[in-house]
Formats: structure tokens, sequence, C-alpha cells
């Protein structure tokens, strides 16, 4: 393709489709979508209220969350719609009040649940994209925007913050949740290491599955200082046997030989021998049952957190861990023999683009959990002096960021480059 005809089809996309369509698309995506599906992720707030004998354990459970359109709040204390145009002007933020929707219950568990009160409260202000579907001036014809200061040709989808006009960058990033095999160096040593960036509601973590140069295999994931023999760690999981953890992995024969050495090399040869030995690796110099309860612990929320499942089983779970581990072991010996090439952390298959939807819902999902640590301080507060517990009686903070910050840490100022 010449560069005329890239021309001509880059015109004809951008007579068809506003310059930041993508943005957008993914902004309105995280109003109607993503901000309800974070606040359903939490789905509660715990406090320790009935931690003491006597007290019958309180909680908040959350609902619907809206956001309305962008409003000013004038020194009489009355609101009115605010515009783009008014919010450069002024050096405001274009800004919409976010609500949401709370119920204070009190029992569970042994006792039974009460609610105490219930309502919808302001929580906070969401920077409001220009051109959004939550935006003043949406909709709007070119003769209505410029009776109200507007530039008709204005491609829209930044933000206005302090006056200052902010554009939310596209972040590039390696595709979570997808096993990528390499080749590395590793004290001087080849080695072939098979990773995957496990993520779940926020929370990413590194898995990284290593074969040595003496051809046994190490696992290593965050909060576990070092490596974790491979054959250990599946055992910990629940899969003992040596023919199905072999089976597991392949069925080749030239990779079930480098299992078998792998299987020689093995320290434990049971779940619960293999459990205690992860113990003292992540609790050293603790009780024995400390131990145990933190091995599990780890196991559970900081290995493949991404192949969790509400309503599934626990120990379903870790067989799932268990089996795509040994996935991660097959990559690595498929590599070692020549049977498949190192995938490419550059090539777009392995990429991922997040847009300004995507960041706003992880900047959201921050919000909301310093939002629960004071909602949880007050009711806990509250609850020492004597006082009725309500809604209207949490004093909530802001749940968006603040007026003197940008709307996101990869926003720039740069008003000529919005799209």
């Amino acid at each position: 393709m010449n560069r005329a005809d890239r021309r001509t089809i880059s015109r004809q996309y951008f007579s068809r489709d506003r310059l930041a369509e993508h943005h957008f698309r993914s902004f309105n995506a995280f109003l109607e979508r993503g901000m309800q599906e974070v606040v359903d992720e939490k789905e509660t707030i715990d406090t320790d209220i009935g931690d003491k004998e006597g007290q019958e354990p309180v909680f908040v459970e959350l609902g619907d969350v809206r956001v309305t359109t962008p409003r000013v709040r004038e020194a009489d204390g009355s609101e009115e719609l605010l515009y783009p145009q008014e919010a450069r002007l002024r050096n405001i933020t274009y800004a919409a009040p976010v609500f949401m929707e709370m119920t204070i219950i009190r029992g569970g568990k042994e006792e039974e649940e009460h609610v105490v009160d219930t309502a919808e409260t302001k929580v906070g202000r969401m920077p409001i994209m220009v051109g959004s579907s939550k935006c003043n001036i949406h909709g709007f014809s070119d003769e209505e925007l410029v009776e109200i200061g507007e530039d008709p040709a204005d491609p829209g989808g930044y933000f206005i913050v302090n006056g200052s006009e902010r554009v939310l960058m596209t972040s590039e990033d390696l595709a979570p949740n997808k096993i990528l095999a390499e080749h590395d160096t590793k004290y001087g040593d080849d080695i072939q290491v098979a990773k995957t960036f496990s993520q779940r509601r926020g929370y990413r973590a590194l898995v990284l599955c290593e074969r040595n140069r003496e051809g046994l295999l190490e696992v290593s994931f965050p909060s576990v200082s070092g490596s974790i023999n491979f054959v250990t760690l599946v055992r910990a999981l629940g899969v003992e046997s040596d023919e199905e953890i072999v089976h597991r992995v392949s069925d080749d024969p030239e990779i079930v030989k480098f299992m078998l050495e792998n299987l020689e090399a093995a320290e434990v040869q049971s779940t619960p021998e293999a459990i205690e030995t992860l113990g003292k690796r992540v609790a050293s110099g603790q009780g024995k049952n400390y131990q145990l309860k933190r091995a599990n612990y780890v196991i559970d929320r900081y290995l493949l957190p991404h192949l969790h499942e509400d309503g599934i089983d626990e120990e379903e779970v870790r067989l799932n861990k268990a089996f795509y581990l040994c996935r991660m072991a097959e990559a690595c010996f498929e590599l070692a023999l020549g049977r498949r090439d190192a995938d490419d952390k550059d090539h777009y298959a392995n990429k991922r683009l997040k847009v300004s939807g995507d960041l706003m819902r992880d900047l959201f999902r921050t919000a909301l959990n310093k939002l629960a640590r004071d909602v949880k301080y007050q009711l806990e507060r509250a609850n020492m002096r004597n006082r009725n517990l309500s809604v209207s009686t949490v004093s909530v903070r802001t749940c968006s960021p603040s007026a003197s910050n940008t709307p996101s840490p990869r926003a720039t100022g740069s008003v000529g480059a919005r799209a």
C-alpha cells in the first residue's frame, strides 16, 4: 500500500468516526458498566465492630453507583450545570457528582442480620470527558455549541482539570493471563523461562517458571522470597501422584524424561509435607500452625490470582492452578527442545492497550478502597462514642482524585495532543 492509499483510508476513517472515538467508547463503557463492576467486586465494607463480646458485627453493603452530569456549586450553595468553556474560564474541574447506595447492616453469621440504615449518598466527584455521554454538550448541534461558546470543530476526548485541558495517554502493556516462553540468562547460564502476568480485580502478580542449568523446574511468585521447587508446589496444590504430574505436563517421551529427573529430585511426596515445606519458607521462625496457615494463604492469594472464581470450590481452584503450572512447565521444555520459538514480547498479539476507560477504572478502584477505609474508620469511631450508626453521619471523603490532580498518572497537559 503506497502513501496515497494510506492517506485516503485515514481520511475516510476520520470523516466517519471522531478523532478520539476509541476514548469515547472506553470512557462511556466505564461510566455505564465499569464503575458498577468495581463496586460489585468490593461488595461490602467490613468493620471491627463486634470483635468484642456482647457486640453484634456491623458491615456496610454497597449498592448501585451512578454519575450525573457536571455541575458547579456556587458561593450561595446552589448548583448549576457546568459547561466546558465555563470550566476553562473559571479554572475549575469539569467533574460530576458520584452517588452510591450504602446499607449499614448489623448481625451476620451466628446473629440474624437486620438493616440499621440505608441511603444513597454522595461519595465524590468524577472528571468527565468532554464529548462523552455524560458531558453537558453531548448531542448539541453546531449552532447550540457556538451559542454557549464552544468550538464545533473541537474533537473532544479530553478532561478539564483546574481549567487546563488534559488527555489520557494510551498505556501499552503485556497481555495478562497469558503464558510467554523465552530464553534468559542467570548466573551466566542459559535458562528457559515461562512467565505469566496473572491479573484479577486490579491486582497483578508475575509468576515465573524457570528451568535451571540442572534441568530442574523452579517457580517464583509474589510474597515468597527466591524460588520454590516445581514438584513441591504442584503437590502443595493437591496433585500428589507422580504419574498424574507427568501426565499433566506432557506425554511426550522426551519431556517425560525431563519430568522424571524433576521427580527424582523432589523433596516431598505428599500434599501435607509440601505445605509444611512452603510454610517454613514464607513464615520462617514462626510456630507450625502459623506456618501452615500462612502457606495456605499465600498460595490462595498470591499464586495465579486470575484463576480464582467466585462460587468455585477452593480445592478445584488449587487443582486449576496446578494444571496451569504444568502448562508453563511444558512451555519451558518445548523451548529447550527447540519445538517452539521464544515468544516475542513486542508482537502486538502479546500486547494490550489501556485506553481512558481502563485507566479510570484502575483509578476508581484505588479511590473506592480509600473510601472503604474512611467509612470503616468513621463507623468504628461513631460506635465507640455510642452514636447512632447511619449513612448520613458517616463522613465520606472525596472518592475521585482531588481537583489538583490529573485524571490519571499518565495524563499530560498538552492541549494540542488531545487525541
